[in-house]
């Protein structure tokens, strides 16, 4: 009885050990341009959300911003999948209404301006597949230039009247796109 026991205790082992190298996993390292997400509240407690992008963060790392983002060319805003935003409300951009849901977010840098596309496409890698056929919006805002750099590319929501600002930065450009509440 007790050579069963031990039988059985040690085969048990052996087997619990050989699924462990068995199902082995290999984790990746982390990615050169993690993903992030910027929402408005920004505070994680508060769960009623009005609008959450989710972006990766593109590095700068000694190149100009127009070499990743290429002036005048629809840019993924920020590196491998686009970015997708969601909206919790109907908002506007500009006179266009947008419906709740998820959209992919696209920009246009240019010399002066840029310009955000709100498109009906989703799970998209990057901007190789852009069909403006699927555009919900289109608003194009002045570029401001500042002396703070930022390395990584960024985003940030701000209270505004009736709705937020979303705030655009990368080295020392700056875009701010406002969205108001449908009324």
């Amino acid at each position: 009885m007790k050579n069963l026991k031990l039988i059985t205790a040690v085969t048990f082992a052996f087997t619990i050990f050989m699924s462990f190298n068995a199902q082995a996993q290999e984790f990746k390292d982390l990615d050169k341009s993690p993903m992030d997400v910027a929402a408005f509240p920004a505070d994680y407690k508060e769960s009623d959300k009005l609008v959450k992008i989710t972006y990766s963060r593109p590095q700068l790392k000694g190149r100009p911003v127009e070499q990743l983002a290429e002036k005048g060319k629809v840019w993924r805003a920020g590196a491998n999948e686009a970015a997708e935003i969601t909206f919790y409300e109907a908002m506007k951009l500009g006179d266009t209404v947008i419906e709740p849901g998820t959209y992919t977010f696209y920009l246009i840098p240019d010399e002066n301006e840029w310009t955000a596309i709100i498109s009906s496409d989703l799970n998209v890698w990057g901007s190789y597949f852009y069909d403006e056929k699927n555009d919900v919006a289109r608003f194009t805002v002045p570029l401001l230039k500042t002396r703070e750099a930022l390395e990584a590319f960024s985003i940030a929501f701000e209270k505004a009247d009736n709705g937020v600002t979303m705030h655009i930065g990368w080295g020392t450009l700056r875009v701010a796109f406002p969205f108001t509440i449908k009324s």
